[in-house]
């Protein structure tokens, strides 16, 4: 494929606005039909430097509309896609915005900056430009446009800093990285730097457009093209036009991962080494991954369901914040598909709604008080979401997730979903599904295969069910198993939890037979009676 990067000339003169736009129009006139994918730079409808707020605003207001029109003109004569910066009018302001428009001149995708500069952030009397930025303040998961076979992921100027961020790129399998970019402050040289680390850590080829602010500047300009080994393809360094080169889009970068170690993606043999809670989510609040953690443990079944509604807000949250390192959940979904959390199919038992959960929609089941019958304090809570549970506490607790849903004979098992929405809230390693199925467990792997499962009871060979479909973990079910089984069970290096305890004396004697997890409602009484045992938080 053939890649067209304009870099126009950009000026620091008022006076010179219009010229500079003129002559970025004349580019994309002079594209071709020979140019697949065609990227501008940041900013293209004022492309010069504007200080004052208002004449800012007015200028790119004026040249918005003519842009577009170029180049959903420019991508229908050339046959190409088209990556455009400009703003994006919205009624909530506007917003930096990358825009892809296909063959066709039709926008296919717009991707708004992840990290909005200072500058932007800033009100007009601040001496900002004063975009709506409040978008950036909630979780995204990074914007992914697929077309054409081809994977674009996007950074624009200021996200080209926050490395960081390249892990979570790097994850979504990206083919090429569009960077629409001024970075009018950084020399060639830091440019080069940031372009090759940025291909070679997300294993994706890079292509860059910037502007040029004069012949002999050590700053600014470099627009590229860099190969997931970090090659530098193409530096137009402060030359002004267009720059083309060809890219396979799809060649891919591998190397040994580590001295005699198997050929991977340089992102993939970080993977193996990571320490995500020392920095990614990031916080005090996260906890070490599953494999990571120490055993024996406890687990808050349904939260601390002894103090608060079950499956609730408040009991997984006080089983968290008394030292649980795991909580277990059950999940059903709703008549319209939405993944919620409530142990029985029933509602009766802990709302005040009658029949099955799935057989209402989501809407009306928050028509139904899920606080109530633990005791009139809890009155009013809702019935909590998959997702709401993951936004909460992905990374903060292992979660035991019992998929109900895998456990019956219901036709849409929601994998892709729910394996997804796990790897969405990057707690893939700080979660286990556990069902008594195993045509679900083996259909789940498939989907899933770095997810962990865990075996549940359902006939007397669970344990040889475990280990056949190569589940981490086995869920033994009282009185159904004995101490052959868990000596079996960690034989063939399965892990057993225990389901359940809320005696402390049982709970003592299960671990002197090597449970490794035992679930319990009464987190904290167990806690205390277990604490010279367990290997979790003291």
């Amino acid at each position: 494929m053939k890649f067209a990067i304009v870099q126009p000339h950009y000026s620091f003169d008022r006076k010179d606005g219009k010229t500079c736009f003129a002559d970025l129009l004349a580019h994309l006139d002079r594209c071709d039909a020979s140019m697949d994918v065609i990227v501008l730079p940041e900013y293209s409808d004022i492309p010069y430097d504007e200080k004052d707020g208002d004449a800012f605003d007015a200028v790119a207001k004026a040249n918005n509309a003519v842009l577009l029109q170029k180049v959903k003109e420019t991508a229908i004569r050339c046959h190409a896609v088209v990556f455009c910066n400009c703003f994006d009018y919205l009624p909530t302001g506007k917003r930096n915005t990358t825009f892809a428009f296909d063959e066709t001149g039709t926008c296919v995708g717009k991707y708004y900056k992840t990290h909005p500069a200072p500058s932007e952030v800033r009100t007009k009397a601040e001496g900002g430009h004063e975009l709506d930025v409040a978008y950036s303040y909630s979780y995204e998961k990074p914007y992914i446009l697929e077309l054409h076979g081809i994977r674009y992921g996007f950074l624009t100027c200021y996200d080209f800093y926050f490395y960081e961020n390249f892990a979570k790129i790097a994850r979504e399998n990206v083919d090429v990285i569009i960077g629409c970019s001024l970075q009018r402050t950084d020399t060639h040289a830091a440019s080069e730097i940031i372009g090759r680390f940025l291909s070679y850590n997300t294993n994706a080829y890079l292509v860059r457009s910037s502007v040029s602010l004069s012949a002999d500047s050590p700053i600014c300009g470099t627009s590229m093209a860099v190969a997931p080994d970090g090659q530098m393809l193409l530096n137009m360094e402060n030359e002004v036009g267009i720059g083309t080169v060809e890219i396979d889009p799809h060649k891919k970068y591998y190397k040994p991962a580590g001295y005699l170690g198997k050929e991977k993606a340089h992102f993939a043999y970080i993977e193996e080494g990571r320490r995500p809670w020392l920095y990614r989510p990031g916080g005090s609040m996260m906890i070490a991954p599953d494999r990571s953690l120490a055993y024996p443990r406890l687990c808050a079944h349904r939260g601390f369901n002894t103090v608060a509604p079950e499956n609730s807000m408040p009991a997984f949250g006080a089983a968290v914040a008394l030292g649980a390192e795991e909580i277990e959940f059950d999940l059903w979904a709703t008549r319209d598909g939405k993944l919620v959390s409530i142990h029985d199919c029933s509602l009766d038992r802990v709302s005040t709604g009658t029949g099955r959960v799935y057989d209402y929609t989501y809407e009306e089941l928050l028509n139904f008080d899920f606080g109530v019958k633990h005791g009139e304090k809890f009155k009013g809570l809702p019935i909590l979401t998959f997702e709401e549970i993951l936004k909460k506490f992905a990374c903060t607790v292992i979660m035991n997730i019992h998929v109900k849903i895998w456990d019956t004979e219901q036709e849409n098992k929601h994998y892709e979903e729910i394996a997804s929405l796990l790897h969405q809230y990057d707690c893939e390693g700080h979660v286990y599904v556990m069902t008594t199925s195993n045509k679900c467990l083996e259909e789940f792997h498939r989907v899933a295969p770095d997810i962990c499962r865990c075996k549940g009871y359902n006939n007397l060979d669970y344990v040889d069910d475990a280990i056949r479909l190569g589940c981490e973990k086995v869920q033994l079910f009282k009185p159904y198993f004995d101490k052959a089984m868990i000596d079996k069970a960690h034989a063939a290096g399965v892990r057993c939890n225990m389901f359940w305890s809320d005696d402390p004396e049982e709970a003592r004697g299960f671990l002197a037979m090597g449970i490794d997890t035992i679930l319990t409602n009464d987190y904290l009484a167990i806690a205390d009676a277990t604490r010279d045992l367990t290997g979790g938080t003291k």
